[in-house]
């Protein structure tokens, strides 16, 4: 698809007359593109799953970013931000995932511009035209689309939008601890003692690694943050012992770049190989996981080679994320059979060419699907790639909304200033660096 090929927007059709845009997710994404769509005057709502929102970055608040709020708030936010007396942080300093809640987006939620229009507790189950599975077609255009909501409280209802953002991102979807794809044989019978990656190992999660051995699987930053933390566990509580497996013979891109601007992001990889150097850290390279065993109470890790095992007794799954795309089984998608990506999107992310500061600038030509008026936006469009940066996010949902708007002069006109990069991580801090 060409951007010639790309029709304006159907949303003044008298059966989309009135119904808002839908925005999936209230990340910092999914509100940035509520504050772009408030500027342009087009009626939004805002579902969020979790109880309040940014509920996935809250859950891992105590990580650093490794960009500075320099780069971490969107422009049309920080305009409505400023008419309420709000201060904005320090530009040049690293916040955590918790102070990026605290300070920017709990105040944007509560501003009078987006508060009125935001959902929590709200889980979008489905997405598909009001009446119309994904093989019909006459009409498409000008149907509503319908959203099957699951509440906090068990029930369910279904709701009308004109025009649909997913801005859901992807740490509640985490790829499998198996080398296939596939959730390891014997899962479910040690899954009691699988973490999700980024635990707050030296905070509220202390009680379950404190003393034990802990392997952590993966190569890329998730991986590298929780390392340091385990390590630091391993000094203050005794019995406490740290193995890192990895796929490759080394964690390549989680070493970083001299080069690389983002300087906390270029130290990671340097610390954790100190660790790793001075017995700290014991990593099993080549290890690929083709099954679990539970070992009188411990984990038994079996690889794809024969007789390659050992036991441990907690494992953090820090092998990266994936899009959720089963509430999407009725909406017409194009992606690249790769990554996952919005197929136009997916030459300009791939991992293997491109690292965080070196993809291009896109917008809605690259993000728009066959189904019209639906896009994915934020961590979720960049399918299994992990090179994503909130900036680049932030540029995505300005110029869906200019699109959605019918102002095509400035929903082309995308630009975007990155800090330079060495190589990304495999694995980005859940999505958000």
């Amino acid at each position: 698809m060409t951007l010639a090929d790309l029709a304006m927007p159907a949303l003044r059709d008298s059966r989309l007359d009135g119904l808002p845009v839908a925005i999936i997710g209230a990340g910092p994404i999914g509100l940035a593109a509520a504050a772009q769509l408030h500027e342009r005057g087009i009626d939004f709502v805002v579902y969020e799953a979790g109880a309040t929102v940014a509920s996935s970055m809250a859950s891992w608040g105590h990580i650093r970013l490794f960009s500075p709020w320099e780069f971490l708030i969107d422009p049309a936010a920080r305009r409505i931000l400023v008419t309420t007396g709000w201060q904005e942080p320090e530009t040049a300093r690293l916040p955590t995932g918790s102070e990026l809640v605290e300070s920017y987006l709990l105040p944007l939620a509560a501003t009078d511009a987006l508060a009125p229009h935001i959902v929590t507790g709200a889980t979008v189950e489905a997405v598909s035209r009001q009446g119309m599975d994904r093989t019909r077609s006459t009409g498409r255009d000008s149907t509503p689309f319908v959203l099957r909501m699951l509440h906090a409280d068990g029930t369910h209802d279904e709701v009308l939008a004109r025009a649909v953002i997913d801005a859901s991102g992807t740490y509640a979807t985490p790829n499998s601890l198996g080398s296939s794809g596939l959730d390891p044989l014997g899962l479910p019978a040690v899954a009691d003692r699988v973490s999700h990656a980024l635990p707050d190992v030296l905070g509220t999660d202390r009680m379950r690694f404190a003393g034990r051995h802990v392997t952590v699987v993966g190569a890329g930053h998730s991986a590298a943050n929780t390392l340091l933390n385990l390590a630091e566990l391993a000094r203050q509580e005794p019995g406490t012992s740290v193995t890192w497996a990895i796929r490759n013979r080394s964690a390549v891109r989680v070493l970083g770049s001299a080069d690389d601007e983002l300087q906390a992001r270029a130290s990671l990889g340097a610390r954790v190989q100190q660790l790793v150097e001075a017995g700290e850290i014991t990593v099993i390279d080549r290890f690929e996981i083709a099954s679990l065993e539970d070992a009188a109470g411990r984990i038994r890790v079996i690889g794809t080679r024969d007789g390659n095992h050992f036991e441990t007794d907690v494992i953090v799954n820090a092998a990266g994320f994936r899009p959720n795309l089963d509430l999407l089984r009725e909406i017409r998608l194009n992606l690249d059979d790769i990554v996952e990506a919005p197929r136009a999107l997916a030459p300009l992310i791939d991992p293997n060419v491109h690292s965080c500061g070196t993809v291009e600038p896109h917008g809605f030509a690259e993000l728009q699907q066959p189904e019209p008026n639906f896009f994915i936006a934020g961590m979720k469009s960049y399918g299994r790639a992990p090179t994503f940066l909130l900036a680049t996010g932030y540029e995505q949902v300005r110029s869906i909304a200019a699109w959605l708007a019918g102002d095509e002069t400035s929903a082309r006109a995308v630009q975007l200033t990155l800090p330079a990069t060495g190589v990304c991580s495999t694995s980005s801090t859940a999505g958000c660096c």
